[in-house]
């Protein structure tokens, strides 16, 4: 039923002038149009609406996340941008912030938005 159908990905925010500011000036992401509920963007062909919120408590786990075939080079470029990548002590997790799984067919770095919303990106083997 669904499985032909696109997805509608959803963020929360509870200020629209740093959430605008941070996915379309820092992420690159395309502004579509703000309708009053939600900020609506252009993620490479998925809508992704930022919905205004009156209070946020951001969860502590990946809500969004982008696939990318060079990470290491993706992480400097974000770095450039004053993204700040977070590191959360694991094993395998270098100083930028890129932790490998076991196995290496996976590497993943963590960042946050301006509402401290936990967004990734990922390169898969």
């Amino acid at each position: 039923m669904l499985q032909s159908q696109k997805i509608v990905a959803f963020i929360p925010t509870t200020d629209f002038k740093k959430a605008r500011k941070f996915y379309e000036g820092v992420l690159g992401l395309r502004f579509i149009s703000d309708d009053g509920f939600a900020l609506v963007f252009d993620a490479n062909g998925t809508m992704l609406r930022i919905a205004k919120v009156p209070n946020l408590n951001p969860a502590q786990f990946t809500i969004l996340g982008w696939q990318v075939s060079k990470i290491e080079k993706m992480v400097a470029q974000l770095k450039a941008k004053g993204v700040k990548f977070e590191n959360y002590g694991m094993k395998d997790q270098d100083a930028d912030g890129v932790w490998s799984a076991p196995g290496g067919e996976a590497k993943v770095a963590w960042f946050k938005d301006p509402d401290g919303n936990v967004l990734s990106i990922s390169q898969h083997s």
